[in-house]
C-alpha cells in the first residue's frame, strides 16, 4: 500500500514502551515504526520533540443530541473530542427521547453519521429486555443503565435510563451476557441516597457544601455498597461490566479483589476526580466543580488504582449544562443540573500529570486508548501498531499553556479549568489518517466520523 504521510522524528508511545521511530500513514491505517533512515517520497509532518500517541476512545460522553442540544450536540462535542487528541467518542443515552429502542438507537446513528468529525459508536440504556438482542445487532459495543433517580430535578439522569431493582439488574446482565456486549453501570444506592439527602434537605441545607458531603458521606456508602452489589451480580450472570465514576477507597479495594476472582469487570476514572474533586474546587466553583466531591485520602486511592491498572480506563463523563442550568445551584444545588464539560482538556490533564511524576505515561495511554479499544471490542484502534487506524496525537511536552473560556469549543462556553496552567499541548489530531485538529484549529468535517 502507498504511503500517504509520514510523521517523523518524535518519540512513539506503543504498548510495547517508547521509541523514536517514524510512522508511516496509508490508506487510513498505520502501515508501519521505521528508522528514520528508510526513505519514502510521503508529505512529512515534523514531529522533533514531540509525543506520537493514540488517539484518546472516550467511552463515556453526553452530546447531548437529541433532546438538549442547547447544551451541546454531536458536531460541537466532536469539535472539542477533535481539540483535545479524542478521535472516538461513545455517546450515552439520556437523551430526548432517552435510547431504549432500536428505533431511538437508528436515530442517533443517524445522526452521527451526519456530523460527527470523529469516530463513534453510542451505549443505549439497557431498560427494556426485548430490545437488548437487537440493538447488539446494530452494533453497539456496550450498554448503560443508572441506579440512580434524580432528586429535585428531571435531568441529567431521566425516567427510563434507570434500573435498580437487584432482580432486575441480574436479569439484565443475563441478557447482555448473552450478546457479548460490556454493561456499563452507573452505581448508586438509591434508597440510602434518599435518607441521606432527607437529612439535609429537612435541614433546609440545600449548597454546593451541602450536597458535596452528601454524596461523599459515610466514606462514599451510597457508592460502595451499590458496587458491592454490581460486582456479586457480574460474578453471578458472568457479564462482561463497566464501572462509572470510580471515586471510594473501598470501591477500588473491592476491583482489586474482584479482578484478583477473575470477575470480566472494569472500571473508569472521569476527569473530575483527579482534577476538580477538591474542597477548594467545591468552595470556589460551586455547581460548576460538581459532579462530586472527593475527600483527600479517597482521592489518593483512587489516584494509586490508576497507577497500578485496578483502574482501566480514563473517559471523561463530558457533562455540558449551560450557566442558568449551573447558577442556581448556589442556593439550590439539588435542583442544578449535576456534571461538567471536560473532553476538550482530559487528556492534555492526564499527560501533564504523567509530566508531572504524578502517573507514568504508559499509564495514560493504557488508560485513554489501549484498554477501551480493547475492553470495549475495537481492536483496531487503541494503539499506534501496524495494521490499526490511524488515529495519532502529536502532543507537545515543552509547550505550557493556559485553559480560559475563551477558548471552550462547547456550546456551554465555560470550562471549570478557566486558568488553569497545563503543561503538553495537543499539537495535531488525526483520525484514520485525516487530519481533524492542527495549530489550534479543528479542520475535519462534519460526517467524517464512522462508527466503530
Amino acid at each position: 500500500m502507498p504511503v500517504d504521510l509520514r510523521i517523523s522524528g518524535g518519540t512513539v508511545v506503543t504498548p510495547a514502551g517508547e521509541l523514536r521511530a517514524d510512522v508511516l500513514v496509508g490508506g487510513g491505517k498505520i502501515l508501519g515504526l521505521v528508522d528514520a533512515g528508510v526513505l519514502t517520497d510521503a508529505p512529512v509532518i515534523d514531529a522533533t520533540g514531540k509525543l506520537v500517541l493514540p488517539g484518546m476512545v472516550d467511552v463515556h460522553v453526553h452530546t447531548r443530541e437529541p433532546g438538549f442540544t442547547h447544551k451541546e450536540d454531536i458536531l460541537t462535542t466532536t469539535r472539542q473530542a477533535a481539540a483535545g487528541g479524542v478521535t472516538t467518542i461513545f455517546g450515552m443515552p439520556n437523551l430526548d427521547p432517552p435510547t431504549t429502542t432500536l428505533e431511538t438507537l437508528e436515530d442517533v446513528f443517524a445522526r452521527y453519521a451526519a456530523t460527527s468529525i470523529v469516530d463513534y459508536n453510542h451505549n443505549p440504556a439497557a431498560t427494556l429486555v426485548d430490545q437488548v438482542p437487537k440493538m447488539a445487532d446494530a452494533g453497539v459495543r456496550a450498554f448503560k443503565v443508572y441506579m440512580v433517580v434524580d432528586t429535585g430535578r428531571t435531568y441529567p439522569h431521566p425516567a427510563g435510563t434507570g434500573m435498580h431493582d437487584h432482580g432486575d439488574l441480574l436479569r439484565m446482565m443475563d441478557t447482555i451476557a448473552g450478546t457479548g456486549k460490556r454493561f456499563i453501570v452507573h452505581p448508586h444506592d438509591q434508597a440510602l441516597m434518599d435518607y441521606i439527602e432527607g437529612r439535609y434537605l429537612a435541614a433546609g441545607d440545600n449548597t454546593p457544601a451541602a450536597y458535596a458531603q452528601a454524596y461523599a458521606e459515610r466514606e462514599g456508602v451510597i457508592w460502595d455498597t451499590a458496587i458491592d452489589v454490581v460486582l456479586r451480580l457480574a460474578e453471578a450472570s458472568g457479564c462482561p461490566v463497566h464501572l462509572a465514576h470510580m471515586q471510594t477507597r473501598r470501591s477500588v479495594d473491592a476491583v482489586r479483589r474482584a479482578k484478583a476472582r477473575g470477575v470480566d469487570i472494569t472500571c473508569e476514572v472521569n476527569h473530575w476526580m483527579p482534577f476538580l474533586s477538591k474542597c477548594e474546587h467545591v468552595e470556589r466553583l460551586g455547581p460548576y466543580a460538581l459532579s462530586y466531591w472527593v475527600p483527600d485520602d479517597a482521592r489518593e486511592a483512587v489516584w494509586e488504582g490508576m497507577r497500578d491498572g485496578t483502574i482501566d480506563i480514563a473517559a471523561s463523563d463530558h457533562a455540558p449544562h449551560t450557566r442558568e442550568e449551573k447558577e442556581i445551584g448556589w442556593t439550590k444545588m439539588w435542583s442544578s443540573h449535576t456534571g461538567t464539560p471536560g473532553i476538550q482538556y482530559f487528556y492534555p490533564l492526564l499527560l501533564d500529570a504523567a509530566q508531572a511524576g504524578k502517573i507514568s505515561l504508559h499509564r495514560v495511554v493504557e488508560m485513554a486508548a489501549t484498554a477501551p479499544a480493547a475492553h470495549f471490542g475495537l481492536p483496531h484502534k487503541g494503539a499506534l501498531l501496524p495494521g490499526r487506524d490511524a488515529d495519532i496525537v502529536i502532543a507537545d511536552p515543552g509547550a505550557p499553556w493556559t485553559i480560559t473560556d475563551a477558548g471552550v469549543l462547547s456550546k456551554v462556553g465555560w470550562t471549570p479549568y478557566d486558568g488553569l496552567t497545563c503543561g503538553v499541548s495537543i499539537d495535531r489530531t488525526l483520525v484514520r489518517g485525516v487530519e481533524v485538529y492542527a495549530d489550534g484549529r479543528v479542520t475535519g468535517s462534519p460526517g467524517h466520523g464512522q462508527k466503530a
